[in-house]
């Protein structure tokens, strides 16, 4: 009897399990359950943690180790992966490592005040390297400033590393560097894989939808939304000899306002998506660059069914992250995909919209949460037990 050929394709659970230590413990229960199966890994990422080692593991490279200010401006370590190939030279850059939300002490979280200056840290490093592509991951971040911190790092005033609260009344003159800041960075190729596809502004935008679980207070994301309109309006406002594709074709600035702030992933990392088109930045979904980056769809095509999974599976999962990328590629192939996470918080009708056959959690009740995180390889093993007995022939 052939057994089932499976494919265990998660991201990173939280800051409890790197994308890898979550692929390991799936599969090993389910040879564990069913060891007649042809189990295979294939760790994922979708901009925010994780992104640097899971490409590492995939397309090899240099890890570059240097320090850079963190969220609160004291200095942390971070890396980058540097990857030569036949169009050149390719770093790789983890915004998480400058402005993670593991790098703020949980009754210090205040996104009004922390900066990403550190991504511009990052940045500059990636260009001493001799790049001509950056590839910029976000994700998992305690700023909600729009990337200005991360601007002044770049050469742009101060005041931009105070964080989101420090924009409130900011205006074009403030930003009069920007347009030469961004034609310095010309040269370079630069992509901003997001984690998220939403917009800057607006209901489910940076600091609505994300601030929140940052430490921000109800009134504070809404000083936060409007601090970072003040921003968006003057930055494009800056910019907007450049950013008007034809001075003769009537084109405004508020419109190109309007697309850089609607722009899917412009929200992504408190906004840092946003901040990086400024520089000419490129958005694209950083699920889907991992994805190809690790040859997921070849490797889809020879399974029978796909295991994915994060640490809370909610929806924002449905919004850019690696469990919707992997069901809407695993349909294309007519995978099934199951969902593995911490807590599931997504109902019926979006799984089967999503293209998602089953979702299980870790910890099904409330009360199980601590446990899991207590013991979150042994728990993550538990319940993979049961969900190989249920799916393998």
């Amino acid at each position: 009897m052939h057994g089932v050929h499976v494919l265990i394709a998660p991201d990173s659970f939280g800051s409890s399990l790197t994308a890898a230590q979550a692929a390991d413990a799936i599969a090993s229960a389910w040879r564990e359950a069913a060891p007649e199966d042809d189990v295979r890994t294939c760790p994922l990422a979708d901009g925010g943690p994780g992104f640097v080692d899971t490409l590492r593991a995939t397309l090899g490279g240099d890890l570059v180790a240097l320090t850079v200010a963190g969220p609160l401006g004291d200095p942390v370590p971070a890396a980058l992966l540097v990857v030569d190939g036949p169009s050149g030279r390719t770093v790789y850059v983890e915004s998480a490592h400058a402005v993670g939300l593991p790098l703020v002490p949980v009754d210090r979280r205040d996104p009004t005040r922390t900066t990403s200056r550190g991504v511009g840290d990052l940045l500059l490093a990636a260009r001493r390297t001799g790049a001509e592509r950056v590839v910029v991951g976000l994700g998992g971040s305690a700023t909600n400033d729009a990337g200005a911190g991360m601007l002044a790092a770049l050469g742009l005033p101060e005041r931009l590393a105070g964080g989101g609260g420090a924009l409130a009344g900011i205006t074009q003159t403030d930003l009069a560097d920007l347009a030469p800041v961004r034609a310095g960075w010309s040269g370079v190729e630069l992509v901003v894989a997001t984690d998220v596809d939403v917009p800057l502004l607006g209901l489910q935008g940076a600091s609505a939808g994300f601030a929140p679980q940052k430490g921000a207070t109800p009134e504070q994301a809404q000083d936060l939304e409007r601090a970072l309109g003040d921003f968006a309006h003057a930055a494009t406002g800056a910019l907007a000899d450049v950013l008007r594709p034809d001075l003769l074709s009537g084109s405004r600035p508020t419109s190109a306002t309007s697309r850089l702030v609607s722009a899917a992933g412009a929200g992504a990392a408190g906004g840092l998506g946003f901040g990086l088109s400024l520089l000419g930045g490129r958005l694209v979904p950083g699920a889907a660059l991992v994805a190809d980056r690790t040859g997921l769809d070849a490797r889809l095509a020879a399974a029978d069914v796909v295991v994915t999974g994060e640490g809370r599976f909610d929806w924002q999962s449905l919004h850019g992250k690696v469990a919707a990328e992997v069901a809407s590629r695993a349909l294309a192939h007519g995978v099934p995909t199951i969902v593995l996470a911490g807590e599931v918080l997504v109902g019926r009708r979006e799984l089967s919209a999503a293209g998602i056959a089953a979702a299980y959690a870790v910890a099904e009740r409330p009360a199980d949460v601590e446990a899991a995180l207590a013991d979150p390889v042994g728990s993550l093993h538990e319940r993979a037990l049961r969900v190989a007995r249920t799916w393998s022939r």
